[in-house]
This record gives structure tokens, sequence and C-alpha cells, in this order.
């Protein structure tokens, strides 16, 4: 949308009774729930499904846990199926950053140890990262893409960092901080060129883009299931390609060590599995009440709504401009700036989300990106204009008090 654009509140989603769409989860009601994109958020009826897994594993582990493997294999096939990808290609994992471990703990220095990063990466992904280098005796070479960066910039950025030395390339597709793209297909398509490995950090991608990984060059990719696609936590889904996923093995070792990737990740011990058995009923349960396209359309038109009613009530509180040029945006997330002294590094950000949750009672996300803090906005299909306005109205002059707090001397 562009800035001249005025943004119309989208009316909200129903269920097929005509209730709310909130009412199919059983999210807190005395609670404002502005933050999706952090964990996600549980249907009621991928909630009773996963319940249902549990008691079926309680009554008879005996013979739950020698099944398990087949019965995992049979929701990969349903989930490579909503990603669009070859079920022998996706091993399931607990979340991203569990993804983004299994690659770090397969890989061996090949080169000089260098591993390239954004600084737009997420924290965790990142710290596994620094790891991996010290252990190869190599370093992090982080390249910087300004906010604004369109896809040119930001491509030539990471293709700049690369080297002779650079054993890996790690780039989020959807990046969380900043709620931007990031040109993966590009940067990916010049290092396969260099003989140079890409992790994709899609963490965000799972429901929030149709095919996250069409078109893109990569040797692992790695999504959330539990973000926008609604699965129980703990359901994430990583995607490799090529000679090196033949090195990739569960952080746990089990009796399926000797399998061949992805079969190997089906059996993992006691591991409760029934996260990813039950992803696929939520991932239905948004087809079939709104459908996947209709649910994104809307969550796009939200997020653009919301950002315009929360930055011009934050630009009308102190004079500045809160709108934020972002060089690739996503669909369902945006950013507002927050007035100056408001979350200007993580852990102010993160004490600003708690309070908020706590004194507001809103679950928001904050977050800071060169010594900038920000409002990070996320829409799913249970939240409406309402929820946007009220963060508006009841919020920004909170927010703005407490700003004019830290700046008094």
């Amino acid at each position: 949308m562009s800035e001249t654009e005025v943004a119309v509140a989208p009316a909200p989603l129903l269920l097929a009774d005509g209730r709310p769409a909130a009412r199919a989860w059983s999210l807190d009601p005395a609670q404002r729930h502005l933050n999706h994109g952090s964990f996600g958020a549980v249907p009621l009826v991928a909630q009773a499904r996963q319940q249902a897994l549990r008691a079926e594993m309680e009554r008879s582990p005996v013979v739950w846990f020698p099944a398990l493997p087949g019965r995992i294999a049979a929701a990969r096939l349903e989930l490579a199926a909503f990603l669009h990808v070859d079920p022998g290609d996706l091993a399931l994992v607990p979340n991203a950053s569990a993804g983004a471990s299994v690659v770090h703990a397969a890989l061996t220095r090949r080169r000089g140890g260098e591993i390239v990063v954004t600084d737009h990466g997420y924290g965790a992904v990142t710290m596994g990262a620094e790891r991996l280098a010290r252990r190869w005796g190599g370093r992090v070479r982080t390249a910087h893409v300004p906010l604004g960066a369109g896809e040119d910039e930001a491509c030539e950025a990471v293709v700049a960092s690369l080297s002779a030395d650079t054993d890996l390339v790690v780039v989020d597709q959807i990046t969380s901080a900043t709620a931007r793209g990031l040109p993966v297909e590009r940067i990916g398509a010049e290092a396969r060129r260099r003989g140079i490995p890409v992790l994709v950090d899609g963490a965000h991608a799972p429901g929030l883009v149709e095919s996250p990984l069409a078109g893109a060059t990569y040797d692992f990719w790695t999504g959330n299931l539990h973000k926008w696609g609604c699965a129980p936590r703990g359901a994430a889904a990583l995607v490799a390609r090529g000679p090196l996923r033949d090195e990739l093995h569960p952080l746990i070792d089990s009796w399926g060590g000797h399998d061949p990737f992805p079969d190997r990740f089906d059996q993992q011990g006691t591991l409760d599995a029934t996260s990813y058995l039950a992803a696929p009923t939520a991932l239905a349960f948004v087809a079939d009440t709104w459908g996947w396209p209709a649910a994104r359309r809307y969550m796009d038109r939200l997020a653009d709504y919301g950002a315009q009613v929360i930055g011009a009530a934050f630009a009308g509180l102190t004079g500045v401009d809160s709108a934020v040029d972002v060089g690739m945006p996503v669909p369902g997330m945006r950013l507002v700036r927050l007035p100056d002294g408001l979350g200007r590094t993580r852990l102010e950000a993160d004490a600003l989300r708690d309070r908020v949750a706590r004194e507001l009672a809103v679950e928001a996300a904050f977050t800071s990106f060169d010594g900038i803090g920000y409002l990070r906005l996320s829409a799913h299909v249970y939240n409406t204009a309402a929820d946007y306005e009220h963060f508006a109205e009841e919020c920004v002059p909170v927010l703005g008090e407490w700003a004019r707090a830290v700046a008094r001397p």
C-alpha cells in the first residue's frame, strides 16, 4: 500500500455459524492479542485433537511409540502438500530454531570457517551460527541491510559479504524484528554459484506465504507451523535438498539413526510428537472455514489498517511521522515507529512488551533495530479492526507518557 492510500478496515471474519472468528480460539477475552507472530495461537479444534492424541498415548504407550514413526510419516505427507514440497525433502522438528541447530550440528568446515548472517537475523539462530563459527575456529560476518533497502540493495549487501572463506550463509525469508522480506531466491542463487551452502530461516513463512519455497535456491529451509499455521507449538518443518541433507540428523539420537533423511527424524525416543500429528488439523481448520487465500488477504488488509490507525495516533501525539519505510514489505506484518526513548534495545523492547501486557492488558510485540524501537503488528483471522483502534485510543497515550518519563532528566 502506498503512503497516499487510506487503509479501510475489513469486515471481521466470522465462523460458519455467524460467531466471531475469535470464538474458535481459547484466547483470554480480557486481553487484546496483537502478537500472533511470536507464539501463534492454537484453535480449539487443534487443541482437542492434540489432547485426544495425548490421551491415546497415555492409554497404551507400548502400542503408541512403536507405531509413531508411521503416523509421523503420514502427517509429513499432509504438511508437505501444504508447503508445496516433496515429502521426501521434509523432516519435522520442534521449531525453526531447532531446524537451524540441526543444520549447524551437521556442517563441517570446508573453507575458512566464515558464516555470513544479516543484522536482521533472529537472535537465537545467529547465536547458533556464532557457536558453530567458534567450533570451526572461524568467524561470523554480519551484512548490514538498511531497513528501507529494496531487493537489489539487500541482495548486494549480502553478496558483498561473501568471500573465499565463506562456508555458510544464513538468511531470513521474513525477518522477525523488522517484519520485512529478504531476497532469498537471489542470494541463494549467487551462493549456489559460488558453492556456498545456504540456510533460509523461514520461521514466519508457513501460512503467511502460499508457497514459501517456490523458486528458491537453498540447501536448507526451516519454518514454523505454530505461527501463522496455528499448529500446536512444537511443530516445524526442515526442508533439505542436495547432497548435504544426508548429513542431517535429529538432535536426539534414537533407533531411526540408520534410516535415510527424512525418515530418521520420525523416531526420537519418547518425544511427545502430538504437535506434529495435530498440525494438519489446524491447517485444515483455516482452509475449510475461510480458505487460506481469503485468510491471507484479510490479515494483510487488517495489518495495513492497524499500522495506519496506530501510526496516526502516535503522530498526533508526538508530531513525528511514525510510518516506517520497509524495503520489502511482507503480508500480515507491519512496523510502527515508537516515540523516542522506547524499545531502543532488545532488552528494552522485551521489557516494554511485558509492561504493556501487565498494565494495559494487550499482548503486543516490540522490537528494535539500529537503536530505534518499533511496535511490530501481526494480524490473524481472529483479530478485528477494533483491536487496533483500542490500541490507538487506550495504549498510545500511555506509551507517550512513558516516553516522556524516559526523556525527563
